[in-house]
C-alpha cells in the first residue's frame, strides 16, 4: 500500500528527489559527513542577529558543551529564552542546521536561542545526551543575571529526537526540583521508545522509515527504557509545563503525539496539538509550502503566547 495519494501536493516534490536512507553503523559517518556539507552551504536570512558559539560547563571535569547562542543584536533586558534540541534521531545534526529558523525565531520572539551540542549516540547512548541537556538548563538558570535573562520564561524545543529530549528533560526537571521549565514546544518528537504494534499502515512511507527510527531508537536508549529517555514511559505526567506538539499525519510519530496529549491532557496538562493532514516527517524542509509556512507561524503564535503569560 502506498499513501502517496495522501500527501500535500506542494510536499511531492521532496518525496521524488529525497533518496531512499538506510542507516547502518557503516554508512552512519557517510551520512553525517553529507549532512555537514548541506549546513555549510545553507543560505542565513539578513537579520540583526548575534551567534555566537559558546562552552558551558558539563558538570564534569575537563568537559564543556558547545552550544549556539542566537539573540537581537539588542536583546532586551529580562528577556525570555529558548532552549533548542536539533533532531537527527539522537545520531545525526549539529545546533548549526536550525540556524535560519532560530535565527527569525530570535528576532520575532525577542529571544535568547541557545541550541545545544549535545553528544550523539551510539558512541554516547543515554544517558549522556540528557546529561547535556539538563546541564545546559542549569547553566541559563545560573548565569541568568550575566545573560539578562527572565528563568520564569524559559521554554524547551525541539525536533524530532530533540522533541524527544525536550520532553524528557521536563520530566527530569519536574522531578529533580531544581530549575524551572516554563513551556514544552515539541515538533513532530519521538516520545515513545517503542513503535506501533500493528504497525499504522499511513505512516511512515517517507523520509523517515520505520527501520531507521528502530536504529536509531537501538542506538540511543542501549536497552534503557527509563522516562528521562522515552517520555511515554513516565508513570505520571502531572506538574508538566504546558506543551505544543506538531506532527504530520503521515508522520511515523503520529500515534504517540495522540497518546501523549492525551494524557497530558487527562492530567491537567494544558496542550494544543495540530496534527497537519498529508505531512510526513520533516514536511517542513519544503519552506515555501503553504502548510510549511502555516506551521512555522502556528509554531510562533504559540511561543509568543507562553512568553506573555
Amino acid at each position: 500500500m502506498t499513501t502517496r495519494h495522501l500527501v500535500d501536493p506542494e510536499l511531492l516534490p521532496l518525496i521524488d528527489s529525497f533518496p531512499p536512507i538506510v542507516l547502518t553503523a557503516e554508512l552512519l559517518p557517510v551520512i553525517r559527513a553529507g549532512a555537514a556539507a548541506q549546513v555549510a552551504a545553507q543560505a542565513l536570512p539578513a537579520l540583526a542577529v548575534t551567534c555566537r558559539e559558546l562552552h558551558i560547563p558539563s558538570g564534569e571535569p575537563d568537559r564543556l558543551i558547545r552550544c549556539l547562542a542566537i539573540q537581537p543584536a539588542e536583546l532586551p533586558d529580562n528577556a525570555p529564552v529558548i532552549l533548542r534540541f536539533h533532531g537527527g534521531g539522537h545520531v545525526l545534526g549539529v545546533p548549526e542546521m536550525d540556524r535560519p529558523k532560530l535565527m527569525q525565531w530570535a528576532i520575532s520572539l525577542q529571544c535568547l536561542v541557545l541550541t545545544v551540542d549535545y553528544r550523539l549516540a551510539p558512541e554516547t547512548p543515554f544517558p549522556g545526551p540528557m546529561d547535556d541537556a539538563y546541564a545546559a538548563l542549569r547553566w541559563l538558570h545560573e548565569s541568568a543575571g550575566d545573560l539578562r535573562i527572565d528563568t520564569t520564561r524559559i521554554m524547551v524545543s525541539g525536533e524530532s529526537a530533540g522533541g524527544a529530549m525536550a520532553a524528557c528533560l521536563c520530566l527530569m526537571a519536574r522531578d529533580r526540583g531544581e530549575f524551572t521549565i516554563a513551556f514544552q514546544h515539541l515538533e513532530m518528537p519521538r516520545l515513545d521508545d517503542l513503535l506501533p504494534d500493528p504497525p499504522n499502515p499511513t505512516t511512515g512511507e517517507f523520509i523517515w522509515r520505520a527501520e531507521n527510527s528502530a536504529f536509531c531508537r537501538a542506538a540511543y536508549l542501549a536497552g534503557d527504557v527509563s522516562p528521562y529517555a522515552s517520555a511515554a514511559r513516565a508513570s505520571d505526567l502531572f506538574g508538566l509545563p504546558p506543551a505544543y506538539i506538531m506532527v504530520g499525519a503521515l508522520d511515523l510519530f503520529v500515534d504517540e503525539c495522540l497518546a501523549y496529549t492525551a494524557r497530558l491532557n487527562r492530567a491537567g496538562v494544558p496542550v494544543e496539538l495540530i496534527v497537519y493532514p498529508g505531512c510526513f516527517h520533516g514536511f517542513t524542509m519544503v519552506k515555501n509550502a503553504s502548510v510549511s509556512q502555516r506551521a512555522e507561524a502556528d509554531s510562533l503564535r504559540a511561543m509568543g503566547r507562553a512568553f506573555e503569560r
